[in-house]
Parts: C-alpha cells; structure tokens; sequence
C-alpha cells in the first residue's frame, strides 16, 4: 500500500484517528492503539524542527516496557523544538483492516502517520523482529528498499543490540546505531536540525553523508560488499572518499548524567512488566563467551547509589508502580549491591513496593540479598541460569558456576521464603554432548532434594527453562557451528526424559523449551549478510509476521525462502548456521568496531575449545580485549566516581590500581 515516494513529507501531520477509530472493534486488544498513557508526550506539531518516530518492532505489551525506547522517547522529548512518538507492531487483524481502509502506520502519541516523520527509529533486541520491520514500513508507504526513497520520505535508522550486525537489513535501512543511544539520538538530531535549517542542500544523500562522517553512524549504501567464489566475502570498502572505513559503537561513559527514565510510561494494556525499571549499570566483564550483551556493552559503567534512590523515588510517585526492578545483565555484580537493597528495602518497608533483580548470577545471591528483597513480603520471582548441565561445558562456555554454588543458592532462597525459583540454560552450545544436556536433570533433581530437605517442605518447586544456543557476532562463539534442530530436539527429548524419571522428584520440577528450529533461523539472520536480505523478503510476502512468536513462527516458510533465494548466491541455510568458521574469514560486521579486538575474540575461542576458564577483568589484570584503551577509559565502579580498576596484584593481594600510585 506505498504511497507515492514523491509525494512531500506534510507539513502538518494529519491524524489518522477518525479512520482507525472505526476499526477497533472489530480487532483483539484495541486498547493497545489507543495511547494516552501516563507519562505519554504529545507536542505541537508545527514548532518542532526535528520529528522521530520511534518504534520496537513487536506487539505494544512486548514493546511498550522496553527501556531503551522509553529513553530515547524521553530524552528527546525534553528538547524544545524536537518531537518524538511512539509506534509498535500492529497485530495481523489490524494490519488486514488497514490495508482495506487505507490507513498507514500511525503513531500512539497522537496518531499521526509515521512517514510524515523526519526519522524513524527502530530499536532490535532480537533478529526475529525484522518481518515486523518490513511490515512497518510498509504500511507507512515508505518504499521497502532505501535505494528507492526520495527527500520525503523519512530516514530510517537500525539500533539495538541486533544492530551490531545490520547487513542482513541493510538494503531496508537507511543508517544503523551501534551502542548506546542518548547521546547519539542527540547528536542525529543536531544533524537533521542543520540540514533542516540550511534548506536541505543534497537531498537525502547528503544528509546521509553527514551522518556517515560522524564515523558512528553506518550508511549501508556507502559501502560495497566484494565476494569470493566459494561464497565467502573478499572484503566490505566504502565506495565513496569521505566515509570511514570502520564504524564505532557509541558509549556513554557517566550513567548519572543521563537518569532516565523519569517519568515511565504506565500501559492502558496489560504487558510484559509492569514495574518501574532502573539500569543499576551498564556493561559486564564475567566473559561468558555466548553472550553478544556482555560483550558489546563494555565497559563497566555503575550508576552511584544517590542516582538509583533518586530516580526510584521520582519514578513510583509518578507511576504509582509497586515493584522496583534494578537492571543490569548481572545486578548483583553491583559493587554496592548490598547498601543499595538495604537501603531501598528499608526507604519502602511497611508499604506494598517489592524490590527484584531479574538478572542475578548464582555464586553472587546470598543470605543478606535474600533478606532485603523479601523484607517486604512480597517475593518476585528469582531466575537463576548455570547456562550449561556439566562443569565441563560450563568451562566451555566461561560460565563457572559449580553445582554446589547452585544448590547454595537455591537453598538460600527456599529457607527465605521463597518457594519457587527458575533455572536458564541452553542447548545446543559448541562442543556439547548429549550427556552434558543430561546432567541438567540431575541438577534439578538435587535441587528439589537439597530445597526439601533445608524447609521440610515438600512444597518445592523449580522450572526448568531451555533455550537454543545462537551464534552472535562480536563474541568468542562467532565463529561457532550450529547444531541442526534435529540434534536439540533429541536431546531435549532426552532430557525431558531424565527428569521425570524419578516421579516424585519429576512432578516438582516444571520443563519448559524452546526447539531447535527458531533457533536455527535466528542463527541465519544473526550471522547474515546482505544477501540474507532477500531471505527475510520473501518470507515476508509469503505472510512472516511476529516470527519470536511460536504460534506465528514457521519454520517451513523460511526454510522455503532459503531454499528459493540463496542458491542464486551459491550458498544455503546450513552454510550460514552450521558450518564453522576459520579465522582468516571476513565476517560481515568486521567493519562495525564494537571496541572488541578481533584477535583477543579469537583466542577466546581457542580457550573455550580447550575448555579453558578466563576470571572476570574486573577483578584481575587486564586481559587485554581492546575495549578500554580504545576507549581511552577504564572500568569505573563504586559512588565516588572515581576509576578504581583494572586491579592488579600486589603480594598476592588484589587492590585497585589507584591505591598504588
């Protein structure tokens, strides 16, 4: 339903109200279009020089919590000229009624139709949303392809974490984001501002090239991807003088700077959380090798303590939420984990606001954090995530947490009042074994035993949770081979096996799994190149719609697309998911720097296959991945602000550098 591209962008955004109006009760969850929501912006039009519209490309109840866009959403709406609004996935019943009804793409704010915007936004956390990209655009009468798209239409920018590797979208976007957003939503805006401001001198073209000279901002159509015969790229070069040659991922260094979100948005609609979510810091150096969040986020970056009390203070007065949930990939790696619960814990007592950290790693949960978050009696949930079954895969994967550190914790919170916990791991990783999969069971098992035995209770539960191990680029595992669902699927089945196989401790132990075939396909885009794109296309046209939804994912269809697509290229699926990599190989994103040193990636690898475990920078000499000295920054912890580590050695002592001067 493309509008015409040569049709001018208005200047005065109409609202598509009265025609989607009509139209709501004839779908599922219409309050979900609706907007008006605490915390909800809508500015005046016509005095905002610079217009975004942001969107996560997934169903409101997925994306209205998510931060990021809650952020951006902020930050640029505390600009005086600058206006930002809000847009997410329309379900197929909507989006079949839009196309009858001529309706586009609208934001939530105030219903206005996304291409009427000077830049739309696009936040991935994962690849599966890249059919609801297309979608999007779509419906806005945006051409799908950014080669097509004239001065009106808006430009339409990747970020995210999936944005560290933009190629398989890069023919539908027009620029892609790495790393953190506020200062570099700012600075875009800045730069359409000018181009704005001074008449729009060389069209679309030129405003790209001011972004691509930023050497943060990547421009696809700036650069040109060379092949080998046997499918392999030669090279990616830009194809024009002025743009760089390696493109930078953003990081803001001072989280206190930037205490966001003030005021969050409280959903009309039920959603995913619904709790006011503080980012205790950003960044992590545990190293566990799989993980594509702890890796690109480096380095280590802690909000003080005075931060986090004030913007959880702000931020239940202005929602009213009554759960505070303090965020991180790790957050009881906080070097103030402790004081922080307490002190929130005993700011709250005797009122019905919960504390909980949804990411929390085994060997660093213990009696006083247990205490704190249940001091008010009310217990959110604890997840858990050993990540493998065995040691020895555990040693592979760099992720160390012994089955004693498990049953200590999980016991810990059994005698703290809890009575359910839920244990993460993943199958299909480099090097596993059925037996390796296997030894989850008996993990479980002595779980349920050891909770028993410390309440003399049998009521005890823990889930078990499995996800499909997926290669991501800029982490030791890029290099990795896939397993074929097949595999997975029979070592889940195996598993599941195992633990029922004792009754009475099976019936405590809940089972829960994704197969092995989104995983495969998640693969596929996560490691894709350009020629991808026309993989995810054709998937498209043929109905691809909410693909991280199993009852909307098919597997078939992509395995279809594939099959009808990639020959022409010389390659297939199980060229980009299950064969292995070697080192001299160009990989796709080898031109997007995350700050990561190729070779260190690499040697990490070589570690994992000889099962060999890498300590945590944070606490030991530098290791040397190349994140800090191009930075030119340290790893900064503690309310002082001041740059405590890397540590090294003294007598046997660790001390922070700084003590030794």
């Amino acid at each position: 339903m493309s509008a015409p591209s040569t049709t001018p962008r208005s200047a005065v955004a109409n609202s598509v109200w009265p025609r989607l109006e009509p139209l709501l009760p004839q779908i599922a969850k219409p309050i979900q279009y609706v907007g008006g929501e605490l915390g909800a912006v809508v500015k005046d039009w016509d005095t905002a020089a610079v217009r975004w519209a942001l969107m996560y490309p997934d169903a409101y109840e997925v994306g209205l919590p998510n931060q990021g866009v809650q952020i951006l959403y902020e930050v640029l709406n505390e600009q005086p000229d600058v206006l930002a609004e809000r847009t997410y996935a329309v379900w197929p019943d909507l989006e079949r009624l839009m196309r009858a009804h001529q309706v586009p793409q609208f934001t939530i704010d105030a219903h206005r139709p996304v291409r009427d915007f000077d830049v739309f936004g696009v936040s991935f956390a994962t690849e599966l949303g890249y059919t609801n990209l297309l979608t999007a655009i779509d419906l806005a009468g945006i051409p799908l392809l950014a080669a097509d798209r004239s001065d009106a239409d808006p430009v339409v920018v990747a970020g995210g974490h999936a944005a560290f590797n933009p190629e398989p979208i890069a023919t539908f976007v027009d620029a892609a984001v790495l790393g953190d957003g506020e200062e570099a939503v700012l600075e875009i805006t800045t730069i359409v501002r000018e181009w704005k401001a001074e008449g729009s001198p060389g069209g679309r073209d030129e405003l790209l090239l001011r972004l691509a000279r930023t050497e943060s901002v990547y421009v696809p159509r700036f650069y040109d991807v060379d092949y080998l015969p046997d499918g392999r790229i030669q090279r990616v070069v830009p194809n024009r003088p002025d743009v760089p040659f390696r493109v930078h991922k953003r990081t803001t260094m001072d989280l206190d700077a930037w205490p966001y979100p003030k005021k969050p948005l409280v959903p009309l609609a039920e959603t995913v959380h619904e709790r006011y979510a503080v980012e205790i810091f950003r960044g992590c150096t545990r190293g566990c090798r799989f993980c594509q969040a702890g890796m690109i986020t480096r380095p280590v970056r802690e909000r003080s303590i005075t931060t986090v009390g004030q913007m959880v203070r702000e931020g239940l007065e202005f929602s009213g939420f009554h759960e505070v949930g303090l965020l991180s990939l790790s957050s009881a790696d906080h070097s103030e984990i402790g004081d922080m619960c307490s002190g929130l814990a005993q700011q709250y007592e005797g009122t019905n606001v919960s504390l909980s950290l949804p990411s929390t790693r085994v060997d660093a949960f213990n009696i006083d954090l247990a205490q704190e978050l249940a001091r008010n009696g009310r217990r959110t949930g604890l997840t858990f995530a050993p990540e493998g079954g065995s040691e020895r895969i555990r040693k592979v994967i760099n992720k160390m947490v012994s089955k004693e550190d498990l049953i200590r914790t999980v016991v810990t919170a059994y005698t703290n009042g809890w009575r359910q916990v839920k244990l993460y791991f993943m199958c299909g990783l480099p090097t596993e074994t059925d037996e390796d999969v296997l030894e989850i069971a008996a993990m479980a098992h002595e779980v349920i035993r050891a909770g028993r035995a410390a309440t003399g209770s049998r009521d005890i539960r823990c889930t078990v949770s499995i996800g499909g191990f997926v290669p991501k680029p800029h982490t030791p595992f890029q290099w990795a081979a896939m397993a074929r669902p097949e595999v997975i699927d029979n070592r889940l089945r195996l598993l599941k096996q195992a633990v029922n196989a004792d009754r009475s401790l099976g019936r405590a132990i809940g089972f829960r799994y994704h197969d092995g075939e989104p995983s495969l396909i998640e693969g596929l885009l996560s490691r894709g190149d350009r020629r991808v794109g026309a993989v995810i296309r054709r998937v498209w046209e043929n109905g691809g719609r909410f693909d991280g939804w199993s009852e909307h994912f098919s597997y078939q269809r992509w395995v279809e697309a594939a099959a009808e697509v990639l020959p022409d290229f010389g390659v297939d699926l199980d060229w980009y998911t299950t064969r292995e990599r070697d080192e001299l190989e160009v990989l796709p994103w080898d031109h997007l720097d995350s700050g990561l040193d190729k070779d260190w990636l690499w040697q990490d690898w070589q570690d994992a296959l000889g099962e060999y475990e890498q300590d945590d920078c944070r606490w030991t000499p530098c290791f040397d991945c190349g994140v800090c000295p191009a930075m030119d920054t340290e790893i900064q912890i503690g309310p002082t602000g001041r740059k405590l580590l890397p540590l090294t050695p003294v007598n046997g002592l660790r001390v922070p550098s700084d003590a030794q001067q």
